[in-house]
C-alpha cells in the first residue's frame, strides 16, 4: 500500500474516531432475528444510541412504547423522585409466564421462606434478576446501555432468548437515578461538538459542581440502600423484596484511565457475615463475563480495588440477603469521547460493555439457576439455623424521651422485610434498662438473620484493613439509643410482645394543650421540637428558650425547654392557640398550656434566662471547593424534616452577596478556594455584628486559616526513628490504611450547654470520616462534646490515630465580636440517618447566638 493511501485511511479514520459515526446495531447486540414490530431504540429516538446521551424523559418514554407493544413487557412505577421523575421497573419475562405471574412469584418467594423452602419445586421455580443501572447520574453508560438490553429482551428472537425468558423474570430498573441521569445527559449533549475532542480539558468532561451524580439533594444513592432516606431507595428496597432476586446488576462507571471491573472484589474485604458461597457463585458468574468481554477484545479486570463490606453499598446489599450482587465498573468517557491511556475511548465502546455484561449476565442466570436457586434456599435456612445456635435472643433498643428517633429507626427495619416486636416487659442488660411502651425487640432467629447482625453488631477488629466505602454503620448508635444483645437466658416468657405491623409503630395521638392565656412550653427532646419552633417563629411568634431546668406546675422540663408566651404577640390567644393545636396534631409533640409563671423550682418563665430566640436566617454555602455531599445533607435536613427556608450562595459569589439577610451562614466539609480575599474581609466583619458561623470538618481548618474565630488544632507526635523498609508494592494499601473510613466513636457532652439542649445522656456516638482533630478549648466552657479516652466504638481505626482521637474536642465554640463560630470536626448530619447527632447542628442554629461570650474560645496573646 503506497504511503497517500496509508495517509488517506489514517486521516478517515481520525475522522470516523472524532466525528464518532454512528455504529450499526449489531455493534452492541448479537446479529439475532427481532420482531421488526418493535422499534429500535435508533427508530424511536432518531439517533443511534452513543450519538448523544439519552435523557430520562427519553429513556422512559422508549421504555413505556416497549411495554405498550411486548407482551414480554410489564412496566411499574415504584415512585418519584424529588424533581418528580418517575421510577420504573418492567417485569420482563415469556408471554406464558406473563399470563401466571403472580403465581410464579409465589413459587418464588418459597426459595427465600425457610419455612416453606423445603416444599419449593426449584426445577420449576423462576430465577429473577434485578438488572438496574447508573445510579450515578453522571455514568450514563449503564443508563444508555439499558434502551438496548431491553430491545433485546422485546424483541429478540431464537431459542437462547426464549430459554432464558421462559427460565428467568427479569427485574429491569432503566434508571436508579432519574434526577442526576437527567442533568448529566443535558450537560454532556450542550457541550457536544460536531467533530469530537477527546481533550479532557474540554468543558463537556469537566461538569459544573455538584455534577450529576447525585440526587436532587446532592446524595450518592448508592450508600442509601439500607437507611432509605430518600424516595428512590425506599422504592427499590420495596421492590427487592417484593421479588427477592438471586443476582442483583449494578452498572456504574469508573475513571477514564481504567478499562472494566466486575465482581469479585478483593477476597480479605467481604464482610464476614457473608457466606463464603456467595463469593464462589460471584466468580462463577465472573466467567461469563470473561467469555462476553474477550468477544469482543475489552479489557478487563476483577478481585482488586472495590469490596463487599457495607451493606448499604448497591453490590453488597444483595449479599446480605441471598443474593448475588454484583458491581460492573466501565472507565468513563464522561462526554462523547475523551483520550486515554488505552486510547480514544468513545461513548458507544463504554456502552457497548455494559450491554455485553448484561447479557452474559442473563447466560449466567439461565446456566446456573439451579445452583443460584440452591443458594438462596441455603442461605435463609442456615441463617434459621445459626440463630438457633446463638445464645443471643435479639436486640432490644428504645428510648423512653424520644419516640420520633426510635420510631425513624423502626421504620428502617420494616422496610428491610425485618421482623419488629414491641418489647413485653421490662429488661436490664448490660446496665441499661427497657421498658415496654418505649423499646423494640428483633429476634435474631427470622428470615432477615444476617442483615439484622449487619445492622446491630459492632467490631473493631478486620481482616484487612482498607475499605472501599465505610467500616462500620451500627444504626441504634446512628440514632443515639441505647442497644443490647439479649441472651436466651436473660429474657423471660413475656418478652416478646406484640409483632409491629405496617410501615411504622402505632403511637397514640398526643392531645393538643386547652387555651392558656398566659403561655405554651415545648420540650425540646423530641426530634421534631425544632420544626414545631421553626413553624411558631414563621409567624411571627416570639419564642424563648430556658437556660437551666424547672419544675412548673408539678412537671420537670429540662434546660433548653422552648416557651411560647401569649401576651404581646402580634396574634391573638385564639390564633396561637389554633398554631400550637396544629403543631400537635401534624408533629405529634408535647406542648403544654400554662396558667401561671411561677416555678416551684429554678427560674421563673419571666425570667432573664429564659433568653428570647431569633429565628435562624441560614446560609449554606455551595458551589467549587466544597462537598456536594456535605453540603445536601444540610440542605435536605433543614428542607425536607424541618420545612426551614434557606438559602444556597455559591463560595466564590460571597464577595458580592449581601449577608446582612442571614443570621447563620453553614460551611461544610471543603477547601473552599474559590472564597477570595474580599469574601473572608466579609465574613470576618458579619460574623463579628454578630452572625454565628457553623463549620464542619475541614471547614475547620479553612477557618482557622483565615483567623475566623480560633481554635488549637491537635497534631500526631513527630517520630524521629528511620522508618522501617517497605515493599514497593505495598504503597497503595499501606497509604489506603492510613484513612479513617467511617468510624464510629463516643463521646462525652455537656448536657447543661446550649449546644446539648435535648439530650438526655452524656455519651453519644459520632461518626467520622476524615482526619480532623482539635484540642480541647483552654476555656473550659467551650469544648461542649470531648472524645472520650477510650472513644473507639465500632469500625477500623490506624494505631497512628489513636492518641489524635482520644480526648480530643469533637466541638469547640469560639467567637468574634459580638458573632459566634462554632467548630465541628465531623458531620452531625451523615448521610440524612445519623439522626443522633443531627440536634448538636439544630442547637447551632437556633441558640448559638445565646452562647455566652464567657464560654468561647479565643486565641491567646503572648
Amino acid at each position: 500500500m503506497s504511503k497517500k493511501w496509508i495517509l488517506i485511511l489514517g486521516l478517515l479514520w481520525s475522522y470516523l474516531g472524532h466525528s464518532q459515526a454512528k455504529q450499526p446495531l449489531s455493534y452492541y447486540l448479537p446479529e439475532i432475528t427481532y420482531d421488526a414490530k418493535i422499534p429500535t431504540p435508533e427508530a424511536f429516538l432518531g439517533y443511534q444510541i452513543g450519538e448523544w446521551h439519552i435523557s430520562h424523559d427519553q429513556q422512559l418514554a422508549y421504555m413505556r412504547k416497549l411495554a405498550e407493544l411486548s407482551p414480554r413487557f410489564k412496566l411499574t412505577e415504584y415512585a418519584r423522585t424529588y424533581e418528580g421523575r418517575p421510577l420504573v421497573y418492567i417485569a420482563i419475562t415469556s408471554e406464558r409466564n406473563h399470563q401466571n405471574l403472580a403465581d410464579l412469584k409465589a413459587k418464588h418467594l418459597m426459595v427465600s421462606n425457610p419455612a416453606q423452602a423445603d416444599k419449593a419445586d426449584l426445577k420449576n421455580t423462576p430465577l429473577v434478576i434485578y438488572q438496574g443501572f447508573s445510579i450515578h447520574g453522571n455514568e450514563p453508560s449503564g443508563g444508555n446501555a439499558a434502551p438496548l438490553v431491553a430491545y433485546y429482551l422485546a424483541a429478540g428472537q431464537g431459542p437462547e432468548i426464549e430459554k432464558l425468558l421462559n427460565d428467568v423474570i427479569i427485574v429491569f430498573d432503566p434508571a436508579f437515578n432519574p434526577d442526576g441521569f437527567q442533568r448529566f445527559s443535558g450537560w454532556a449533549n450542550q457541550h457536544r461538538n460536531r467533530h469530537l475532542t477527546g481533550d479532557p480539558q474540554d468543558r463537556e468532561y469537566n461538569e459544573a459542581w455538584p455534577g450529576g451524580r447525585f440526587n436532587h439533594y446532592w446524595f450518592d444513592l448508592n450508600r442509601d440502600w439500607l437507611s432509605g432516606a430518600h424516595p428512590e431507595s425506599r422504592g427499590r428496597a420495596k421492590i427487592f423484596h417484593e421479588w427477592m432476586p438471586n443476582i442483583l446488576t449494578d452498572h456504574h462507571e469508573m475513571g477514564t484511565n481504567s478499562s472494566f471491573f466486575f465482581m469479585p472484589g478483593v477476597s480479605t474485604r467481604v464482610n464476614p457475615i457473608t457466606p463464603k458461597q456467595n463469593q464462589e457463585l460471584t466468580i462463577k458468574i465472573g466467567q461469563y463475563h470473561v467469555k462476553y468481554l474477550d468477544e469482543i477484545g475489552s479489557l478487563y479486570y476483577s478481585q482488586e480495588g472495590y469490596d463487599d463490606f457495607y451493606y448499604g453499598k448497591g453490590s453488597t446489599f444483595p449479599d446480605a440477603q441471598g443474593c448475588i450482587g454484583i458491581l460492573f465498573e466501565q472507565a468513563s468517557s464522561r462526554g462523547h469521547l475523551q483520550e486515554s491511556a488505552n486510547g480514544l475511548l468513545t461513548f458507544a465502546f463504554t456502552i457497548r460493555n455494559q450491554v455485553r455484561t448484561a447479557l452474559s449476565t442473563q447466560k449466567a442466570a439461565v446456566d446456573l439457576k439451579q445452583e443460584l436457586l440452591e443458594h438462596q434456599k441455603t442461605f435463609f435456612q442456615s441463617g434459621i439455623q445459626e440463630a438457633k445456635n446463638d445464645a443471643r435472643l435479639g436486640y432490644v433498643f428504645g428510648d423512653a424521651f424520644d419516640h420520633a428517633r426510635l420510631d425513624r429507626l423502626v421504620e428502617i427495619l420494616l422496610r428491610q422485610d425485618i421482623e419488629v416486636y414491641n418489647l413485653g416487659s421490662k429488661v436490664t442488660v448490660d446496665g441499661k434498662t427497657f421498658e415496654p411502651n418505649h423499646a423494640f425487640l428483633v429476634p435474631l432467629e427470622q428470615k432477615q438473620n444476617r442483615l439484622i447482625r449487619g445492622i446491630f453488631e459492632t467490631t473493631t477488629t478486620f481482616e484487612d484493613s482498607i475499605f472501599y466505602d465505610i467500616s462500620s454503620w451500627a444504626l441504634p448508635l446512628a440514632f443515639d439509643l441505647p442497644y443490647a444483645a439479649l441472651t436466651k437466658k436473660g429474657a423471660d416468657g413475656k418478652i416478646l410482645g406484640a409483632k409491629v405491623e405496617g410501615s411504622k409503630p402505632e403511637r397514640a395521638a398526643i392531645t393538643p394543650p386547652a387555651l392558656s392565656n398566659y403561655a405554651y412550653i415545648l420540650e425540646w427532646e423530641d426530634y421534631y421540637a425544632p420544626r414545631a419552633l421553626q413553624f411558631l417563629q414563621s409567624k411571627g411568634l416570639r419564642t424563648k428558650v430556658g437556660m437551666s431546668g424547672i419544675t412548673l406546675q408539678g412537671k420537670k422540663y429540662a434546660a433548653g425547654t422552648i416557651m411560647i408566651p401569649v401576651q404581646n404577640q402580634s396574634a391573638t390567644p385564639t390564633e396561637i392557640h389554633q398554631w400550637v393545636a396544629e403543631i400537635v396534631r401534624e408533629f405529634n409533640v408535647r406542648i403544654d398550656g400554662v396558667g401561671t409563671g411561677y416555678t416551684t423550682e429554678g427560674i421563673d418563665l419571666g425570667s432573664n434566662n429564659f433568653q428570647t430566640l431569633r429565628q435562624p436566617k441560614v446560609m449554606l454555602v455551595i458551589g467549587e471547593g466544597t462537598s456536594p455531599n456535605t453540603a445536601g445533607e444540610a440542605w435536605h435536613l433543614l428542607d425536607t424534616r424541618f420545612d426551614m427556608v434557606i438559602s444556597k450562595v455559591e463560595a466564590d459569589d460571597i464577595a458580592r452577596s449581601n449577608l446582612s439577610r442571614y443570621n447563620v451562614i453553614v460551611l461544610g466539609d471543603g477547601t473552599f478556594q474559590t472564597i477570595n480575599v474580599a469574601g473572608v474581609s466579609k465574613l470576618k466583619d458579619w460574623v463579628s455584628a454578630g452572625g454565628t458561623i457553623i463549620g464542619i470538618q475541614r471547614a475547620v481548618n479553612w477557618l482557622k486559616s483565615q483567623g475566623i474565630g480560633y481554635v488549637a488544632m491537635k497534631e500526631a507526635k513527630t517520630n524521629d526513628a528511620t522508618p522501617l523498609r517497605r515493599p514497593y508494592g505495598e504503597i497503595a494499601d499501606d497509604l489506603g490504611a492510613q484513612e479513617i473510613p467511617g468510624t464510629i466513636f463516643e463521646a462525652e457532652l455537656d448536657l447543661s450547654h446550649p449546644l446539648a439542649f435535648g439530650y438526655k445522656r452524656s455519651k453519644i456516638s459520632v461518626f467520622r470520616d476524615g482526619e480532623v482533630f482539635m484540642e480541647k478549648s483552654k476555656n473550659p466552657y467551650a469544648s461542649p462534646l470531648v472524645y472520650t479516652a477510650n472513644p473507639l466504638q465500632a469500625g477500623y481505626l490506624n494505631r497512628k490515630y489513636t492518641d489524635l482521637v482520644k480526648n480530643s474536642a469533637g466541638i469547640v465554640v469560639s467567637g468574634t465580636g459580638a458573632g459566634r463560630v462554632i467548630y465541628m470536626a465531623d458531620n452531625p448530619n451523615f448521610r440524612a440517618h445519623w439522626y443522633g447527632t443531627n440536634r448538636l447542628f439544630l442547637n447551632a442554629l437556633f441558640f448559638g447566638n445565646l452562647i455566652s461570650g464567657s464560654a468561647i474560645e479565643t486565641e491567646k496573646k503572648e
